[in-house]
């Protein structure tokens, strides 16, 4: 695993990426970006393999599915970074759990390279 940079999935808030941002960090958020907003889920793991930049998402079973098949294929596949809905809480109030998580990540080095996958806890 090795510093970089993240996107986060549609579900986060843009406030996380600016905070984020803020810390030092490159940190895109789909939902703050009108060209992504609504994009698939293809979409966004191709744009952030072609990036080189480690996804966030909570969308496990979607994103495992399709990582399986960039790897079978002999494609690229960016790193991914899962969290949960239960461990990170999508309320406002609970924004800045993820955010710490995330620094902490980002600034240890420890955030999926390509074709890694890792939980974060």
């Amino acid at each position: 695993m090795t510093a970089g940079r993240l996107i986060l999935d549609e579900m986060y808030s843009p406030r996380i990426a600016e905070e984020l941002t803020k810390r030092g960090h490159d940190v895109l958020a789909v939902a703050a970006d009108p060209a992504l907003v609504g994009a698939s889920d293809e979409q966004i793991l191709r744009i952030a393999t072609m990036d080189e930049c480690t996804l966030v998402t909570e969308n496990v079973r979607d994103f495992e599915i399709l990582r399986t098949r960039f790897l079978k294929e002999g494609r690229n596949c960016a790193g991914l970074l899962y969290t949960s809905r239960q461990r990170f809480p999508r309320d406002k109030k609970w924004t800045g759990r993820l955010v710490i998580a995330l620094d902490e990540r980002l600034a240890s080095g420890m955030v999926p390279a390509s074709g890694q996958v890792d939980w974060l806890t």
